[in-house]
């Protein structure tokens, strides 16, 4: 009597197929991102230079918040990489206050990568600078993968966005040293509930020192200067 076998077999669809060649794919360009940011950070540590990688999803006040920050501490001889996906707009913002800035239009990649930022860099006078500020492209889900080099990643949140914020994009949030809870002048409006934001960012990114400000105000910025000037004061500029 013949003996009846089940063999399990598992074929890979051509879906499969792509998607794994994509992961591949993927993974490839994030190890030579990798690469270069490294090179990026050894070359902005060489220059002194305290580099922010600033993050937002659209809206919150990115630019608001770097007008603010160059026009207070002009003393750091600050430059600036603004990534926008089209126009000059807010590098056209930031230069009128006097910065030295580069603009980069990706043209539809929705962040900035390690080359561009050493593309972009290429273009700016780092010497004598202390401060290198790089504004990414609005939004909260592909930049969190990229390293550009930076010394600290600030994450900006406005009280318009929700106390949830934290919570819907944990892989952004995850990676901040700062966040910056911005436009704190409309927190009564839009009834912010404080205790729920600063709790789901102690869940989400106890790492992070969180500073709650309003770029249009100037209120509560000065704890921010405070803490560049610590960065700069310990001598870790460019090390994450």
């Amino acid at each position: 009597m013949s003996e009846s076998r089940t063999i399990a077999v598992t074929v890979l669809t051509d879906h499969e197929t792509d998607r794994g060649r994509l992961l591949e794919v993927e993974r490839g360009v994030l190890a030579r991102n990798a690469e270069i940011a490294a090179t990026n950070r050894r070359r902005f540590a060489a220059h002194g230079l305290l580099v922010l990688n600033v993050l937002s999803s659209p809206g919150s006040g990115k630019t608001a918040f770097l007008a603010r920050t160059l026009e207070a501490r002009r003393d750091l001889g600050a430059a600036v990489i603004v990534g926008d996906l089209a126009t000059d707009n807010d590098g056209e913002r930031l230069r009128a206050g006097g910065a030295e800035v580069v603009q980069i239009n990706t043209g539809g990649v929705c962040h900035l990568e390690a080359a561009m930022v050493a593309g972009a860099a290429d273009r700016l006078t780092l010497q004598g600078k202390r401060l290198l500020a790089i504004e990414n492209v609005g939004n909260l889900v592909c930049p969190a993968a990229y390293d550009l080099g930076e010394g600290v990643r600030v994450v900006l949140v406005s009280v318009t966005e929700g106390e949830d914020k934290p919570l819907k994009y944990p892989a952004m949030f995850k990676t901040a040293d700062v966040v910056i809870v911005n436009k704190m002048d409309l927190a009564e409006a839009v009834q912010l509930d404080r205790e729920a934001l600063h709790a789901n960012l102690a869940a989400v990114c106890p790492q992070a020192r969180v500073f709650a400000v309003s770029a249009r105000t100037g209120a509560g910025m000065e704890s921010f200067y405070a803490y560049l000037d610590e960065r700069l004061a310990t001598g870790a500029a460019s090390a994450r």
